[in-house]
């Protein structure tokens, strides 16, 4: 099944999704294991200080007790040598061990019992030795056979080895610990990488799948597109030639129109002539109202006939002019288009200086505001268009108000460029918008002459440089014609020509 654009960005960014938890996964699983694993390094490491402390601790006691039965059984000062280096010693030990056992409430009370014990044998030991100095070994001995120290020795003993044994376990437990975090690091890191590969694996499929059917479809657009051109350049060619046939049969239409109503206008003129003899001739006769018939014959000859013959003089006139407006648009699609490089700020000032006297004298004013460098078109049909947008302006300006004209022009996307005329004349009724580009339509009140072809003109001059116009209007505020056309007209100039 083809991807779509959207199921495209749908299963990427559910990819992504996926990724990003299992990343955030990994890395929050990661942190526990790592801050899990440091508490029980943490543990480790105070389990071993613990238990440094604590045998050393035990060391320090017997080589003082050693020290001081060999110092009692020989009264040789050599022998307290191990008992002055290691006594400074004991308090020290048995305060780190405290330190490290500090946060176990547990274990305040045995502390407290061992310093007894260590204070009571460290004392013990001390009146031994001062007894033997006092020249009072037996007494010293016979203290010592009284076992109260060995009770105290004991005691410590058994603390230190209970305290060891449970250091031991912690050891163990914290080593087992520590493996068992790094196990489930390794799988959760191995299951973690798996999915990231399973989710980059998805993505990379997708987008290469993407990318395969959007190369399948550039290349049947490509292969359409080279149809599409060669059917445009037939249809091309097949409505110039339509359009060179209508061409030549509205000439031929209007041509042979055009010898039956000069012969028209010819006897109209004769017969103007006589009916100006008959009705000289009947005013000049008497007038008597005995006769009916001669009554009725002076009205035809003096009113009738002459009316008559103004309304088919007034009616040869227009279908000349229809005729006439008929040739000339024959005659401008039949001309041959040449595109050429046209300053549009020139033009556009040209064209507002050959209409500058007809709107200043009524104190309005023409405003160009071109914002476009050259064109490529056909000169002369530019001048026309902004020619018959301005005559119209003026044609058609409210007398209520000095007429004012914007000629804008600015780019576009795709190339091309945005002509307006703006006025602020009579404006134009919404449902006469399109209505006024048709031949022979005209809107609203008519207070100046035309045959209306001047905006249908417009429009196929316009089409044949590739654009088109439209307009924007509200009666009463003016109109603005919109002229969208080409920057460079030349490859549709071209396509028409041949």
């Amino acid at each position: 099944m083809p991807i779509t654009s959207q199921t495209f960005v749908r299963s990427t960014a559910l990819l992504l999704l996926v990724g990003l938890l299992a990343l955030l996964g990994i890395v929050g699983t990661n942190v526990w294991l790592v801050e899990r694993s440091q508490t029980y390094f943490d543990e480790v490491i105070e389990a071993r200080r613990a238990h440094r402390a604590a045998t050393n601790l035990r060391s320090l006691l017997q080589d003082l007790e050693t020290s001081q039965r060999g110092y009692v059984i020989t009264e040789d000062e050599s022998y307290l040598e191990p008992y002055n280096l290691a006594l400074p010693q004991v308090d020290e030990q048995a305060e780190t061990l405290r330190e490290i056992l500090a946060p176990f409430p547990a274990a305040k009370e045995p502390l407290d019992q061992l310093q007894a014990d260590i204070d009571f044998k460290l004392n013990e030991m001390a009146i031994t030795v001062d007894m033997v100095r006092a020249g009072r070994a037996e007494d010293a001995v016979n203290r010592i056979k009284t076992d109260v120290g060995k009770q105290a020795m004991d005691g410590i003993r058994t603390f230190i080895t209970q305290l060891l044994e449970a250091i031991d376990v912690i050891l163990v437990d914290g080593v087992g610990n520590q493996r068992n975090t790094i196990n489930i690091l390794r799988w959760v890191s191995i299951i973690g990488g798996i999915v990231i590969l399973t989710v980059v694996g998805g993505a990379i499929w997708a987008v290469l799948n993407y990318t395969r059917e959007l190369a399948q479809a550039r290349r049947a657009v490509e292969e359409a597109n080279s149809g599409l051109e060669e059917r445009v350049r037939e249809r091309t060619a097949d409505l110039g030639k339509a359009n060179e046939e209508i061409q030549r049969f509205a000439y031929i239409v209007t041509h042979d129109l055009r010898a039956p109503l000069v012969n028209i206008m010819g006897f109209t003129a004769e017969l103007e002539t006589g009916v100006d003899q008959v009705k000289t001739y009947m005013q000049a006769q008497p007038d008597t109202d005995a006769d009916p018939m001669a009554r009725e014959a002076r009205l035809a000859a003096t009113e009738d006939l002459p009316e008559a013959v103004t309304f088919i003089r007034a009616a040869t006139r227009k279908m000349d002019g229809l005729i006439n407006a008929i040739l000339k648009i024959s005659r401008e699609g039949r001309r041959q288009l040449k595109p050429e490089t046209v300053d549009l700020a020139e033009l556009a000032e040209a064209s507002a200086a050959a209409v500058h006297h007809q709107v200043s004298e009524r104190g309005g004013e023409v405003v160009t505001d071109i914002r476009v460098g050259k064109l490529i078109t056909d000169k002369l049909s530019l001048e026309q268009i902004l020619g018959n947008m301005l005559d119209n302006a003026v044609k058609y300006q409210d007398p209520d108000r000095p007429l004012r004209v914007q000629i804008r022009a600015r780019h576009t996307p795709g190339n091309r460029v945005f002509i307006e005329v703006e006025d602020n004349g009579r404006g134009i009724a919404d449902t006469d918008h399109e209505r006024v580009f048709e031949l022979f339509r005209r809107s609203g009140s008519q207070t100046s002459p035309g045959e209306g072809i001047g905006l249908a003109h417009v429009r196929t001059m316009v089409r044949s440089l590739g654009g088109d116009v439209t307009l924007t209007s509200k009666l009463g505020h003016g109109t603005t014609f919109i002229i969208n056309l080409p920057r460079d007209s030349r490859s549709y100039l071209g396509s028409m020509a041949a």
